[in-house]
């Protein structure tokens, strides 16, 4: 049996139970929550298989150090002291990451500076060469985390970050990052049983990871590299495992999934996101006003992120925003709606009020969620119903 070693898993603000709950559905071990990441345990196949798989996570980190410093003096001499020549060739390509909060260490483009000197440092005394920077396809992606004096050195095993999925060839203004859109998809509990449609799909990234989750693709499945790949410890025989039996659990939908927008360059946009996806047969792409009322047939889930205060006018976002309301209202009963929006002003104008409101980032923009059920007459009557 592998060794099995503690990974952290890092995510978006308001996603970490959707990120606790993935990673326990891949057979991962003593699952912690923690702020914006999760920690685990599993060996290196999990590893490969959390990169692969999971929708709601950014990196997937290997801590490899962890020491107190309480001056840049003591975080130089422990890194210095770190067998780096085990982990990169004296001649490699290496890069930092780095996230400071701390009142020694006030500026993470600094902090980097002393752990890379340090690693340059010592390769040069021990094999009179250094290795070089490299950002773009390093052989060893570092993550330094300081917090007071306590740092931690990791190896991003994902390389580039893991929202980028490799089928987004376009974007429109302020597009939605890709797990958020598989993020929020999941904290509405769809359990892929009833239509989907996002009636304002911009570059079609919700309609995406919708069909992505409920077809059961892999997140990563058009990614090519990953960082993992450069390590001394990389089993290509167990990594393509890991890869062909995730793709083999690949399946239908046998529901519907619609992508609209007013706008037909978002459309374009999106039509070309979704053939580059290989998924033009699975989504329904057109040009529409939402307030045409076009969805499927049946019971069906919206999810949408429509445009806010960053990009419109005060007078546009109210009369943007009712209008949603009032689509929900006249075309939409049965159904439950998801809304995702920085703008709480503009969320209010909406005109419904939300049976849920959840806090969660898109890229760096605070969001909030709602939910809105629109209950097939009053929400009385309904009760009413009930009761009788």
């Amino acid at each position: 049996m592998e060794k099995e070693f503690k990974m952290v898993a890092k995510t978006m603000y308001g996603l970490e139970d959707v990120l606790c709950k993935e990673l326990e559905e891949i057979g991962a071990q003593q699952i912690t929550k923690l702020h914006r990441a999760v920690e685990f345990y599993g060996d290196m196949r999990l590893l490969y298989r959390a990169n692969y798989c999971l929708r709601t996570a950014l990196a997937i980190l290997k801590p490899i150090a962890f020491f107190t410093a309480k001056n840049e003096a003591e975080l130089y001499n422990n890194v210095y002291k770190m067998q780096w020549e085990k982990f990169m060739n004296p001649d490699g390509t290496f890069v930092i990451d780095a996230s400071v909060s701390s009142k020694v260490f006030n500026h993470s483009l600094y902090a980097a500076q002393k752990v890379k000197d340090a690693i340059c440092d010592r390769f040069r005394k021990y094999f009179d060469i250094r290795p070089s920077i490299d950002k773009d396809n390093p052989d060893l992606k570092i993550d330094l985390h300081i917090s007071n004096n306590d740092v931690t050195i990791s190896f991003d095993s994902s390389g580039e970050k893991l929202f980028k999925r490799g089928y987004r060839q376009t974007t429109g203004q302020a597009p939605i990052n890709e797990v958020t859109a598989a993020g929020i998809i999941q904290l509405s509990g769809w359990n892929r049983d009833c239509n989907f449609i996002d009636p304002m799909c911009g570059s079609g990234t919700i309609a995406i990871e919708a069909a992505m989750y409920a077809m059961n693709i892999p997140a990563q499945y058009f990614r090519k590299r990953f960082g993992f790949q450069k390590w001394s410890e990389y089993n290509n025989v167990q990594w393509r495992q890991e890869k062909e039996a995730a793709d083999s659990k690949i399946t239908e939908f046998d529901y519907e999934i619609w992508a609209s927008d007013v706008s037909q360059e978002a459309v374009d946009k999106a039509k070309e996101n979704i053939k580059y996806a290989k998924l033009n047969f699975d989504i329904n792409v057109f040009r529409s006003a939402m307030e045409e009322g076009d969805r499927p047939e049946g019971k069906t889930l919206v999810i949408m992120n429509p445009p806010y205060g960053e990009r419109l006018e005060v007078e546009d976002i109210v009369d943007l925003y009712s209008r949603i309301g009032d689509t929900f209202k006249q075309h939409y009963t049965g159904c439950t709606a998801f809304v995702l929006s920085s703008d709480v002003f503009a969320l209010k104008k909406i005109g419904l009020k939300p049976s849920r409101k959840i806090d969660v980032y898109n890229g760096n923009l605070e969001c909030k969620l709602f939910k809105f059920e629109m209950y097939e007459g009053s929400k009385k009557a309904k009760k009413q119903i009930y009761l009788d």
